[in-house]
């Protein structure tokens, strides 16, 4: 079996990031962003994604944490595309609901190879620690843009906002997991264009 692995480093005016990613892994995290709350959801992203992640982080967190998350969900959604090589044989659609106690979030993707993000979550919180909530939107639209899938993700209902947002990362992990998945009974891609 190919490794489906990548390694990706951004070194801005603004932030400071490494990533290594194995697609095939074990739920193995390694997080340092000097942002708790965000450290924790990239935790259970890829505990419930079965990914095996290392990524260290720093930024202009003086400023706020709008640079250092948007900045890893670039990183993040590179690794992706460059671990999933030509694609062949994925299953490419992955959905999942998580319920989180009170509160129920879907997550929808389509590795297509054309980005695009629907996203619908209304928080009662504007910020966890030092991460302002308004973020989990642009670390979702950053990692479909660079990895080229499109993702629907909702917070269906809820009135905790970590729950919400905890249920939301849990299920970008779990269906990624489940779209990348490689089904031997497809031939190449699974596209009757005959590329993703």
């Amino acid at each position: 079996m190919v490794k489906r692995e990548a390694e990706v480093k951004r070194d801005t005016f603004e932030t400071q990031i490494e990533i290594s990613l194995d697609l095939d892994g074990e739920g193995n995290a390694e997080i340092q962003t000097g942002v708790g709350f965000f450290d924790h959801m990239l935790i259970l992203f890829t505990k419930h994604g079965l990914l095996n992640l290392k990524l260290k982080a720093s930024g202009d967190l003086y400023v706020d944490s709008h640079h250092l998350v948007e900045d890893v969900g670039i990183v993040l959604g590179k690794c992706i595309k460059e671990a999933l090589g030509d694609k062949k044989g994925i299953k490419r659609y992955g959905t999942s609901y998580v319920p989180m106690d009170e509160s129920l979030e879907l997550v929808s993707m389509d590795i297509s190879g054309r980005p695009f993000l629907v996203f619908e979550g209304n928080f009662n919180t504007e910020k966890l620690g030092n991460f302002e909530t308004e973020m989990v939107e642009e670390f979702f639209r950053a990692v479909a843009f660079n990895a080229g899938i499109t993702i629907h993700a909702k917070a269906l209902y809820g009135k905790n906002t970590h729950h919400m947002i905890e249920g939301l990362f849990k299920a970008l992990g779990r269906a990624l997991s489940e779209a990348i998945q490689i089904d031997s009974r497809i031939k190449g891609v699974m596209s009757t264009k005959g590329s993703l």
